[in-house]
């Protein structure tokens, strides 16, 4: 009896992204570079928050090509960080051993 296929809508399985970038990081610096300006209300704040947006949204873009989910990895990596083995598998051998062998 064959397997059957079940089409899965995109919208289920396709990253959460704003503008090209992640989500939570693209709500943020919306937030940090159109906050500044108005708080302060300067024209240096004006410069430095728009560049900010710019330049801020290029790059959370080039993170979103390279990994649409960059933050929640980045989080599960420093929760796990204590877990990491020293060695990259069980039968890797030491180095330090092999030059002695």
């Amino acid at each position: 009896m064959a397997l059957r296929r079940l089409p899965i809508h995109r919208a289920l399985w396709r990253p959460h992204l704003i503008a090209g970038g992640e989500r939570d990081l693209m709500l943020g610096l919306i937030v940090f570079s159109v906050g500044l300006p108005v708080t302060t209300q300067t024209i240096f704040s004006v410069v430095v928050g728009v560049s900010l947006g710019v330049f801020g949204t290029a790059m959370l873009r080039w993170l979103a090509k390279i990994d649409p989910q960059f933050l929640k990895v980045y989080r599960r990596a420093r929760a796990y960080r204590a877990y990491y083995s020293p060695r990259s598998r069980p039968a890797r051998v030491d180095d330090r051993i092999r030059k002695q062998l």
